[in-house]
């Protein structure tokens, strides 16, 4: 069974005496809120519940938004006042029985949740507009909006078009292309696992891919220079080397994606654009997003393609730390962090965070009591 992520938007109907409705569609927040009022019966506890999100009605659309349209919202609170004073005496049961009580009630409330076609929500956001051409029914909606938008729910459920959350590939490829589509995939979750198809994500994995090609290309100008690679860059390219080829052996796509991602962030900050390091991970990347990779190679000058590169290989000597960041705590509370040489002794350690500006400064004429060093990864110092 395929799953996926249903949404749904929330009707509010008030069937008036004269047989006439009116409705309005709720945003998912007002929604929410009925899970923490008892609603039935109706309209016993309605008040609890409708009184704000009458205030919201009536600050979006004017004061008198609900009584030009026949519903009488003062009338009905008042009628509930009188049930609640009935009571005391009486079983709910018996109250409703009562016709004069149910012939003075100006309206009835009826609330309905609606699947509505995931082509027309994006990140739980209704398009308003084509949820009123879906559907002629909602030609004429009114949406009680939060932030001024309107949030629908959603839930996991099977596929099925009854539940209007089947998706056809090919918009999602017209949409972003077929490299965010096959990443998405892949991101999703383990191979081996089941996963809802949820498109909420999509956009990040869309956005990562824009990020990629800044590195190549500003303003349709490409980028790329033939400097010599920091040491900080090839540590980011050969970590990533090391973990992508560590995960397509286990079969571990989704862990790939964010680690590609990592990278690109990594690499985005050092402001690097240079071939000998963006070269290697564009080959990294075409078997997860072969169309932006084949493109980005020929802009590298390469002229074959780039199925025939030859795949990447990590150099471990690349990985060595060279420095280590020791946190100086001061009985027990961190107060500073001091970089120092991954090979430095445990004494040496221990003299250099002893005569730094700020230890002295903290220590304040003090004598320490004890000083522990936990060699590449603390220093404290017991006061």
């Amino acid at each position: 069974m395929i799953q996926g992520r249903s949404n749904f938007v929330y009707r509010i109907i008030f069937i008036l005496n004269d047989g006439k409705r009116f409705s309005l569609f709720m945003s998912n927040k007002y929604y929410a809120e009925i899970n923490k009022n008892i609603l039935y019966p109706f309209p016993l506890h309605f008040e609890s519940w409708f009184s704000n999100l009458y205030s919201v009605i009536k600050l979006q659309f004017g004061d008198n938004f609900l009584i030009n349209n026949g519903v009488d919202v003062e009338s009905y609170f008042d009628v509930a006042k009188k049930i609640k004073e009935k009571t005391l005496d009486n079983t709910v049961d018996d109250i409703f029985k009562d016709d004069l009580i149910k012939n003075e009630l100006p309206f009835e409330v009826l609330i309905q949740n609606l699947h509505v076609h995931v082509n027309i929500v994006s990140n739980d956001t209704l398009d308003r507009e084509a949820f009123k051409k879906w559907n002629p029914e909602y030609e004429s909606a009114e949406f009680i909006l939060e932030d001024g938008k309107y949030i629908c729910g959603w839930a996991v459920e099977k596929m099925s078009k009854s539940m209007y959350n089947v998706v056809n590939p090919d918009d999602i490829v017209e949409k972003y292309g077929a490299d965010t589509l096959r990443l998405y995939e892949m991101f999703l979750g383990p191979l081996e696992q089941s996963k809802p198809w949820d498109t909420n994500g999509i956009d990040g994995v869309h956005r990562f891919l824009k990020k990629l090609w800044g590195l190549f290309y500003k303003d349709n100008n490409l980028l790329i220079n033939d400097e010599t690679p920091t040491a900080e860059e090839l540590k980011v390219l050969h970590k990533t080397i090391k973990k992508i080829t560590f995960d397509i052996e286990n079969f571990s796509y989704n862990t790939s994606v964010s680690a590609f991602m990592i990278c690109v962030n990594e690499l985005f900050t050092l402001k690097c654009s240079k071939k000998a390091i963006l070269e290697p991970l564009v080959i990294l990347m075409a078997p997860f997003a072969p169309h932006i990779a084949e493109e980005l190679y020929h802009a590298l000058g390469n002229n074959l393609t780039v199925c025939y590169a030859v795949f990447p290989i990590c150099n471990e000597e690349y990985l060595k730390e060279t420095a280590v960041k020791y946190p100086i705590s001061f009985n027990g509370k961190v107060r500073f962090m001091l970089e120092l040489p991954a090979d430095m002794s445990k004494v040496d350690v221990e003299k250099t965070a002893m005569a730094n500006e700020q230890t002295l400064k903290q220590l304040d004429g003090q004598i320490p009591k004890k000083i522990i060093v936990v060699q590449g990864k603390i220093v404290n110092i017991v006061l």
